[in-house]
């Protein structure tokens, strides 16, 4: 019999790592034959393998979830950023805005009347109410590239998602200002802050890199390109404790609109970021745990109803202003309904400044399992709702079997 000796830590990360992996492939595979998106059933196995299920990952969760996270998400922002073209925001930017604002404002209402009228303290009700602004790009976008959506209902809703940040952080700063006595001044100012450094950070870098970007070739010099963009904004970002996914916006946003070969590093990006979302989304779902149900209470089923209203109305109020037809309107905050990581944060920063700190994380904890697993279900049903069946432009998503496989496409003849 061999005496094996025991496993290194660097056997098990490994070996670790190539199961997260096969996981991801088998949940892609999963998502293309249930009506699930992958990104759900993602996070279901997440908490399958957390401290809810086998509690597989104990060291996993604690050292790897925020590096995974923070390069997922500049990686999501910098795609986001990539789609803000001069001729896209033409088409959708006015609308961007409207639609942004208007289910912020019609959430942000919803969340603190409703709290304020079933008798929660008014300070809890505040800050909740900006918390509940932000939405989760990661998820939305990963829906979105699932599906393979490209007509304006997608474009819209990635231009929302992005400017999101912006809207939460000023939303939660005004919030957490009168919520903590202190007037619209400290907090607020550090939310300008954070959405100011992360705008002039995005330019510092994205200049220089649109400038590179125009000279280097395709193939590897174009992806080591990729990955230092991702990298010098992830570690600048966290330096200087700014918004990382608004930065890495900006960042593609520049190189977008000014790069003469644009395209390379999206592509490149594109080509790796898989790998860490399936990691992300795992992690993300190992991270949730059952003490969050119990400490938020009633507050926590409050907030989930008035949230979910507030972004179903507030989308429709805001589509309908900025000129969207019905069925997208119908749908838009049910497309937004994600909720992750800016949530997370923001509901620990105010955890420091109220003396309920402890029921508000665990009530936005409890919120972001809710949010996460069935979010993206909605997302992937609005998107198809919207874009199949319209008029024009916005049939761009493939109907389903619209003649046999079998027969060559040179034979198969168009129909009428």
């Amino acid at each position: 019999m061999i005496d094996w000796p025991p496993a290194s830590d660097l056997v098990i990360t490994e070996l670790t790592l190539g199961v997260l992996l096969l996981v991801g492939l088998a949940a892609e595979a999963l998502g293309r034959r249930t009506p699930l998106p992958g990104v759900t059933i993602l996070l279901c196995l997440g908490v399958a393998i957390g401290p809810v299920g086998l509690d597989l990952l104990p060291d996993a969760r604690a050292t790897w979830f925020p590096i995974v996270s923070s390069f997922a998400l500049v990686m999501i922002g910098f795609l986001i950023g990539g789609e803000f073209t001069r001729e896209r925001l033409r088409d959708v930017g006015g609308t961007v805005v409207i639609v942004a604002i208007g289910q912020a404002a019609v959430t942000f209402a919803l969340i603190a009347g409703g709290l304020i009228l079933l008798d929660f303290d008014v300070p809890v009700a505040l800050v909740l109410a900006g918390i509940g602004t932000a939405t989760a790009p990661a998820a939305t976008v990963a829906v979105v590239h699932e599906l393979g959506a490209s007509g304006r209902f997608s474009r819209l809703l990635v231009g929302v998602v992005a400017i999101d940040d912006v809207v939460a952080l000023t939303a939660f700063g005004l919030a957490l200002s009168f919520a903590t006595g202190s007037g619209a001044g400290f907090a607020l100012g550090e939310a300008l802050f954070e959405i100011g450094g992360a705008i002039a950070l995005g330019a510092a870098i994205g200049l220089p890199a649109a400038a590179l970007s125009g000279r280097i070739q395709p193939g590897r010099p174009s992806l080591e390109e990729a990955l230092a963009i991702v990298l010098i904004t992830t570690a600048s970002a966290h330096y200087l404790g700014v918004s990382e996914i608004l930065a890495a916006v900006v960042v593609g946003g520049v190189i977008a609109n000014l790069a003469r070969h644009h395209e390379r590093p999206f592509h490149e990006i594109e080509n790796i970021e898989q790998p860490f979302l399936v990691i992300f989304f795992l992690l993300a779902g190992a991270s949730f745990e059952l003490e969050a149900l119990l400490l938020s209470g009633g507050l926590g089923i409050a907030y989930i109803a008035l949230r979910t209203t507030g972004k179903v109305l507030g989308g429709w109020l805001g589509g309908r202003r900025a000129g969207l037809p019905g069925r997208e309107a119908a749908w838009l905050g049910v497309a937004l309904l994600p909720q992750a990581g800016v949530a997370l944060g923001l509901a620990l920063v105010a955890a420091e400044q109220l003396p309920d700190g402890a029921r508000l994380v665990s009530t936005v904890v409890f919120a972001t399992i809710v949010f996460e697993l069935t979010g993206p279900v909605g997302t992937r049903a609005a998107v198809r709702r919207s874009e199949r069946g319209g008029t024009g432009h916005e049939q761009v998503l493939p109907a389903r079997k619209r003649r046999p496989t079998w027969i060559p496409r040179r034979l198969q003849r168009p129909r009428d």
